[in-house]
């Protein structure tokens, strides 16, 4: 998990090691076999928490690629916020149940949190949605990239003002114990390492179910095939996409509140780390396959598993060319992603 040390840095406080002076050269330390295994497992824990994230954000991605065929850019922007909201409302539970710092809130807390931030997000994306695409829905596909790009902007650096969110970081209250629930050699599997991946997971397989098996499920993917046929048969488009913005917008909220569980600490709206989240979760959408809900958890998982393995067993410097040289790649033979198809389209 970030914020833990990892082997590979503690392998180079090992070997580099001084001698003292009057001593013969200790010699340098080589991994043993069971080390080798628990960097292993370690790497495999924190690629698939990484990837984990990555999938939640990247399926509101190609949710409104699948219906709309274009980027919502101020979907990244919509996980800054559910990360600051999360901040905020857990901030303001702990202070109004009198917790000092250190104390863990009661369980409810954490779902509580959770909820609320998914719901302000998904309101927040209805509301652009009306206001910004809407009016936009004949127009030529520029003038929404041009507006969605505008949108991120505006939420970017309004969350800046210091009587909103700010420009300092700042840390969430505690919610969970640093509990070990499982220990594998020397790996440590915490409540907060299951907590994350089991969140993302429900979330995930909750989507399946709506879209795969529901009512609503087969009203969007009527849409994504054709719009205007999906209204000749009745079909309200325009709820259906309200909606899909607004599912959208609550994952992206639910991924914001797991990253600052995560990483504690919450930057400024506008710092790069969230836009490296954001190009990374999207990154993930393409190389699954924009369009394709199931696409989009495989690539997230892949391209956490990519960046983590790279970053462990290759150079840690480079763990961003890893995952953009995977895009490109996938690109390059594979078009249309790794579970998409290819699609023709007439001009």
């Amino acid at each position: 998990m970030p914020g833990d040390s990892s082997p590979r840095e503690e392998l180079a406080k090992l070997s580099a090691r001084p001698v003292s002076k009057g001593h013969s050269p200790c010699p340098r330390f080589l991994p043993t076999p069971a080390y080798r295994v628990d960097t292993l497992l370690q790497t495999l824990k924190d690629g698939l928490t990484i990837g984990s994230l990555y999938a939640l954000i990247a399926l509101g991605y190609t949710m409104v690629y699948g219906i709309l065929k274009f980027i919502n850019f101020a979907h990244s922007d919509i996980v800054v916020l559910g990360g600051w909201l999360s901040l905020i409302t857990a901030t303001a539970i702990v202070e109004k149940l009198g917790l000092t710092p250190g104390q863990i809130p009661p369980w409810w807390v954490g779902p509580l949190v959770l909820l609320i931030a998914m719901v302000a997000c998904g309101i927040i994306g209805f509301t652009i949605e009306r206001l910004a695409y809407k009016p936009l829905r004949r127009a030529p596909r520029l003038n929404v990239l041009i507006t969605a790009i505008g949108v991120s902007l505006f939420l970017q650096n309004t969350g800046q003002l210091q009587f909103v969110f700010g420009t300092r970081p700042r840390a969430i209250p505690q919610l969970l114990s640093d509990q070990t629930l499982l220990q594998i050699g020397n790996v440590h599997i915490r409540l907060l390492d299951l907590v994350v991946i089991g969140t993302a997971v429900v979330l995930m397989v909750g989507l399946e179910w709506l879209v795969f098996h529901t009512k609503l499920g087969r009203a969007m993917r009527a849409v994504s095939f054709d719009v205007r046929t999906a209204g000749l048969m009745g079909i309200p488009v325009d709820r259906v996409i309200s909606i899909t913005f607004v599912i959208g917008s609550s994952l992206a909220a639910a991924g914001g509140f797991l990253w600052a569980l995560s990483f504690t600490s919450i930057k400024q709206p506008a710092d790069t780390s969230w836009v490296l989240l954001g190009l990374k979760a999207f990154v993930a959408a393409v190389v699954g396959g924009i369009g394709n809900v199931r696409g989009a958890m495989f690539g997230g998982l892949a391209i956490g598993m990519l960046e983590v393995f790279g970053q462990q067993y290759i150079n840690p410097a480079l763990k961003d060319v890893y995952v953009f040289a995977a895009l490109i790649v996938v690109l390059l033979v594979k078009p249309g992603g790794i579970l998409g198809k290819a699609t023709v389209e007439k001009v």
